[in-house]
């Protein structure tokens, strides 16, 4: 209709035009004056019949629109409040009111124009089904209300420009609360001189007091290192839209010249609280969360959601045995209130969750002989099978229990203690866990939004190398005599696992525990065996190697069905994860495998990459270092896309070349 509205101005140029030509011609040639007048006539009558049908058109749509109005006649759509405008199906404009020139068209007649322009090019029939929109014209926000006629669309104007204003003035000026600590004061403060420690905390003061400056916010010392923090929602956007710099200009502070320890923040930030009281519990239950992922971040709490910044600085030990000793007199007091304990890892348990289930077990039966205690472990499923049938060769096949029989012993006094994971739904038996009312939690990697939270003891170091280190520690202050050289070697394997043989996230806590389990007999030519590999798991591990494809500082391996097929394809993969590290400039490494019907991915870096992160993206997690997600039931090239994705918002470097280079690879 919009193209036949702008045809018949021209239709009747052409008419006059050759009735002139007509006229001319005439005493010439009659037959062409005779042409000439017959083809005016029939244009002339075009035009009348296309004008006749538009007019009644435009008649018809706004006499529809009009109707749709109950109670109101024909001539009140002109002395309408608001700006009204009647389209038809295709958008273009029919009629409208003068309040509509004056204000949106500016003056302008838009008769025939398409409606697009004015209604942020959006399709009228989506405007339709979500009732309005929103647009800003010249100067002026409006709510656009749209409603069907039987030929056309009526859209309604309704001018809120102060109700807006308003409102993104209360957005951005909303006050948010921001808890700042400086994660590792007490560390250098021990190891450095007064002088620079002092030095070093002036620097970082300075960043934070310019970083408030230019927020126009409140700051406030409340001790050394600690922070309480108020700024806007509009400066906490451009904050978060440098993705939190000051962190990395912190990271950037030395204590002293000659030394290489830096200082790091941990950030937490309350968002979108209904009140500042809120938004301070908040901050401080985010900044818990960034204390628990190893800290040098800040992470925000809106509402039941969080965002992550920052987390790429490797984490510095706290090497504080006060910590441990406490934990080791509360874990006493707890178990002597119970009856029976079941100590209990993650699922498809590795060394170890095995190792460090082993050692409590091992202190708590030696310890407390009157009390029942169990490993509850799915053996069909462990990644440790090797070591589980030594020690059942070795007279502890009664120790372990099945989680389907473990569940019919449960009572009021029965406590279940968890090692090598926080999360509720990774425990071996989330359902024995739901039935248990005293739960105590032994891990060391990073926290999860989604953790258990009614443990009645928490014992969570994120520095340290892995769980069995923890539970060595724990052994010491509870009988340090309670463990046999099996036991020993258990807690060993585990800590060697974690640490790819004393390689990654060891401390001196870590080589202290070893220590103390060589002294108890730990044979580390044993230990070394539970390493070993069958010939077919080595050459699935070289395969994987050998077929990786490199992206981004990464190595990217997938299983083929074969792989998949095996029953030690998940050991398989994390042992081809770790051997990919070796690879020159490969700072991260990734196997894609299929597990039980879902697809699975094991991660690993040297630290200059976070693959928690990544995996987090993914629906997974880990550490820094070492982590993992289980992406359900869908193949495998989707899984290698997905990674792709996160590997790119990691790096935060998406552009043509990386898009150019990724569609070489999907290939």
């Amino acid at each position: 209709m919009r193209r036949r509205f702008y045809i018949q101005p021209h239709c009747l140029v052409f008419s006059v035009v050759l009735v002139l030509m007509a006229l001319a011609a005439k005493p010439y040639d009659h037959n062409v004056f005779l042409f000439d007048m017959i083809l005016a006539s029939v244009t002339a009558v075009f035009f009348i019949i296309m004008s006749v049908r538009y007019k009644l058109y435009v008649r018809h749509a706004v006499r529809s629109a009009v109707n749709g109005i109950k109670g109101v006649n024909h001539s009140y759509l002109e002395k309408f409040p608001v700006p009204v405008v009647v389209t038809g199906k295709n958008g273009d404009i029919l009629w409208y009111n003068g309040r509509f020139k004056k204000r949106i068209t500016g003056g302008t007649d838009a008769s025939g124009d398409p409606i697009y322009p004015y209604i942020n090019n959006i399709d009228l029939e989506s405007i339709t089904q979500s009732e309005c929109i929103n647009v800003k014209i010249d100067d002026r926000f409006y709510t656009v209300i749209a409603t069907n006629a039987d030929d056309g669309i009526v859209l309604y104007y309704m001018d809120d420009t102060d109700y807006k204003v308003t409102s993104q003035l209360y957005s951005e000026t909303k006050p948010v609360v921001v808890t700042v600590s400086l994660d590792n004061k007490d560390e250098f403060e021990r190891n450095s001189f007064d002088d620079d420690v002092i030095l070093a905390v002036i620097k970082v003061e300075n960043i934070l007091k310019k970083w408030v400056s230019s927020c126009d916010g409140i700051y406030c010392k409340q001790s050394t290192g600690r922070y309480k923090i108020i700024i806007g929602e509009k400066d906490l956007r451009s904050t978060i839209g440098e993705k939190f710099k000051l962190l990395d200009q912190v990271r950037a502070i030395k204590v002293s010249e000659t030394s290489q320890l830096g200082t790091t923040l941990s950030m937490g930030v309350g968002r979108n609280a209904s009140s500042l009281k809120e938004s301070e519990e908040w901050s401080l239950q985010a900044l818990d969360l960034a204390f628990g992922r190893g800290g040098d971040q800040a992470v925000i709490k809106n509402g039941d959601d969080y965002e992550f910044f920052g987390g790429v600085a490797k984490g510095i030990e706290k090497h504080e045995k006060v910590k441990a000793r406490v934990i080791a007199k509360s874990l006493i007091e707890k178990i002597a209130e119970c009856d029976n304990i079941f100590v209990m890892g993650h699922q498809t348990s590795d060394l170890d969750a095995v190792g460090a289930a082993v050692g409590m077990w091992s202190v708590i039966s030696k310890t407390f002989e009157d009390h029942d205690s169990r490993i509850v472990i799915d053996q069909e499923t462990s990644l440790a099978g090797l070591f589980l049938k030594r020690l059942n060769e070795n007279g502890y096949k009664n120790v372990f229990i099945d989680p389907a029989d473990a569940r019919k012993k449960v009572n009021d006094r029965t406590m279940l203690i968890i090692v090598d994971t926080h999360s509720p739904t990774f425990v071996e038996d989330p359902e024995l866990y739901k039935m248990c009312k005293n739960v105590v939690v032994i891990d060391h990697h990073r926290m999860m939004v989604q953790h258990i939270d009614n443990a009645c003891i928490f014992f969570h170091e994120p520095f340290a190398s892995s769980a069995c280190e923890m539970v060595t520690q724990l052994v010491q202050y509870i009988n340090e005599d309670s463990l046999n050289s099996y036991e020993a070697e258990a807690l060993l394997a585990g800590i060697m696992l974690d640490t790819k043989n004393f390689v990654l996230r060891t401390g001196v806590a870590t080589f202290e525990a070893a220590a103390f389990l060589k002294r108890k007999g730990a044979d580390t030519v044993e230990v070394k065996r539970l390493f070993s590999d069958s010939i077919v798991s080595y050459r699935n591990k070289s395969r994987l190697v050998a077929e990786a494809k490199a992206y981004r500082n990464s190595a990217i391996a997938i299983a083929d069905d074969e792989m998949n097929k095996q029953k030690t394809i998940r050991l398989t993969a994390a042992q081809a994860a770790d051997e990919l590290l070796s690879i020159k400039d490969i700072q991260a490494s990734y196997v894609i495998y299929k597990s039980l019907g879902n697809t699975c991915i094991s991660a690993r870096s040297l630290g200059d990459l976070n693959v928690q992160l990544v995996m987090e993206h993914l629906g997974g997690g880990g550490h820094q270092t070492m982590a993992g997600t289980n992406l359900g039931k869908i193949s495998s090239q989707e899984a290698y896309e997905k990674l792709l994705e996160a590997i790119d918002r990691l790096c935060d470097k998406a552009t043509d070349s990386t898009s150019e280079i990724k569609r070489r690879i999907l290939k």
